[in-house]
């Protein structure tokens, strides 16, 4: 019985919560979840615009992949659902190869979402996880700030009321430089209020004077995009500013979308397939970084291998229920956990409530202003953009800060996916020289202790009789032929040379090609009356080795410990005299 109850919270995981659910948790749930949906509302409609996508698919990319992400995934507060990143990845994937909001165009970008599903899904069944997080984080984090310039960027057009190509930066100011002198003067009237509107708004709400009513002002600052919103459409039909020049969302058809599979051919999986695995990618590292914040706060555990079933069960239920890809939201998440959610049901009743407004309240959105949307993405969207992590990661490293620049350049210049490229394949190449110049240092004994340091650092006991070399890195052949270089420039510089000992205790592999350079430097410096030792060998190590006949050929000894090599070695050795070069 226990046995199946186990294997039952394995597939289901939500059957952990679902028998604790109590009256007390549904109530807390259903406040938060109606907080979400005055965010979700207006969020949902903005991304699927960025995707070039009808406004109703974001309200569609809100309903299935919530319920099944609170039925297989980990994380308690997690709202999944259509996202400003994944978004433009979307129309990045989509727009150089389909007329934009044309059938095809909405069909490939269900299957797009099927993809991404099944992607996810299948690598973490597999337990390929791993596989995703080779992306490093300064990447990562430049990849979103230079994604949400272009985001930023992309809505000018409906500012604006141009024609405004946002790919690139080329593409964007070649493109304004054209179309500038064609602005609509309402619509620019209307989109700056509104982002005005946003920014100072809830500064307002912070002053004194409201202090006595500070749990509505909260709940009226999470609402202020939906109340922006209702306000706008009642601007437009109150004054017929269509008349004026004010482009609406228009007709928005009531009702929800068959769950079927969308069409495809094999032609369309091939030219869609780097683009999904890019989204795939980019989408389960943005969703394990939330969740695993949420959870670390509340002290659960998260599987990131559940994770990525979940989210590919998620993708793959946007695909069939005629939305776009998706993946969890941080504004949204935050305010989830805040609004006081207990548990995935709050993402659920936001789904139920989603599926109401799609039912009866669709033609309320006819007249809302393109420009009002675009402004909530761009305010919502710009607190992304920041200089200061680019600083920090130049100031501790050169190669992550060099990555971080790469991308962004890459994103800005090309375009989102090739920027991505770049910044992970400059990722693979730094790593690789770092790898190939790893720091070596001659290291002494730090006297009245049996610690051993950098010479060029401490004041340390060093012997004239041996010299001890330590490598801060895994030795391959990317950098054994480093580590030989650095030991024939030590051996020539001391004519009364007997022994030179490696300091193996930050080695934990050493691969084929670097264990035939130790056999080259063991047999050439025996040539010099030099015996090679080593020291502090780590067990895998060890036993790798052992596995050879090299320890048989080796002309010194193998140590447990640096400061047992170097006593043996030269037993005048607490004589000599300090050293600090």
């Amino acid at each position: 019985m226990d046995l199946t109850k186990h294997s039952v919270e394995r597939i289901i995981p939500a059957w952990k919560w679902l028998k604790k659910y109590n009256t007390q948790d549904f109530k807390s749930d259903f406040l938060a979840s109606v907080i979400v949906l005055a965010m979700l509302v207006p969020q949902g409609m903005a991304y699927a615009m960025i995707a070039g996508l009808p406004p109703i698919m974001g309200l569609y990319a809100s309903i299935i992949p919530m319920i099944a992400y609170a039925l297989i995934g980990g994380s308690t507060t997690l709202s999944i659902g259509p996202v400003a990143l994944i978004s433009m990845m979307t129309f990045a994937t989509l727009q150089p190869l389909y007329e934009v909001g044309s059938p095809v165009y909405i069909q490939a970008a269900y299957l797009l979402a099927v993809m991404v599903g099944i992607i996810s899904f299948l690598l973490g069944l597999f337990r390929f996880g791993f596989l995703i997080r080779l992306i490093s984080h300064p990447v990562i984090k430049s990849f979103i700030i230079a994604s949400a310039v272009l985001i930023a960027l992309g809505q000018i057009k409906f500012i604006l009321n141009i024609p405004l190509q946002s790919s690139n930066l080329i593409e964007f100011f070649t493109s304004l430089a054209q179309y500038i002198s064609l602005y609509d003067l309402a619509s620019l009237s209307l989109g700056l209020a509104s982002i005005l509107a946003l920014i100072y708004l809830p500064q307002l709400l912070k002053i004194p004077a409201f202090s006595n009513h500070q749990k509505l002002m909260q709940f009226v600052q999470k609402a202020l995009p939906l109340c922006l919103v209702l306000f706008s459409i009642l601007l437009v039909q109150s004054f017929d500013l269509t008349a004026y020049g004010i482009k609406t969302v228009g007709e928005i058809p009531s009702g929800l979308p068959p769950i079927q599979m969308p069409y495809w051919t094999w032609d369309m999986v091939k030219i869609l397939l780097p683009g999904a695995v890019m989204i795939a990618m980019v989408s389960f590292v943005e969703s394990i970084s939330i969740a695993q914040a949420t959870a670390f706060q509340s002290r659960s555990n998260l599987n990131s291998n559940q994770e990525l079933v979940a989210l590919g069960v998620a993708n793959f239920g946007a695909g069939i229920s005629g939305a776009f890809p998706v993946t969890g939201s941080l504004s949204r998440t935050v305010v989830n956990a805040d609004a006081g959610a207990k548990t995935p049901m709050a993402g659920v009743l936001s789904s139920l409530l989603i599926i109401v407004v799609s039912l009866y309240f669709t033609s309320l959105f006819e007249y809302l202003p393109l420009g009002v949307l675009a402004a909530t993405i761009i305010v919502s969207i710009w607190k992304l953009v920041e200089i200061k992590p680019f600083i920090a990661a130049w100031k501790y490293s050169k190669a992550d800060g060099l990555a971080m620049a790469l991308t962004f350049l890459g994103v800005l210049c090309i375009d989102i996916t090739t920027g991505l490229m770049v910044g992970i394949i400059s990722t693979f190449v730094l790593l690789l020289w770092r790898i190939s110049r790893p720091h070596i240092a001659v290291i002494g004994l730090v006297e009245g202790t049996q610690h051993f340091r950098n010479i060029s650092r401490h004041q340390v006991i060093t012997s004239k009789r041996l010299v001890s070399v330590r490598i801060d890195e895994n030795l391959s052949f990317l950098n054994a032929n480093t580590l030989k270089e650095f030991i024939i420039s030590e051996v020539s510089q001391h004519d009364e040379l007997q022994h030179v000992v490696i300091n193996c205790s930050s080695i934990s592999n050493i691969d084929y090609s670097a264990l035939e350079t130790l056999e080259e430097m063991n047999s050439e410096l025996s040539k010099l009356n030099i015996q090679l030792h080593l020291s502090e060998v780590k067990g895998p190590v060890m036993d790798r080795l052992n596995s050879t006949n090299w320890i048989q050929h080796l002309t010194g000894k193998i140590y447990l410990t640096h400061f047992q090599a170097v006593y043996e070695l030269d037993p005048h050795f607490s004589e000599n005299k300090s050293s600090f070069a």
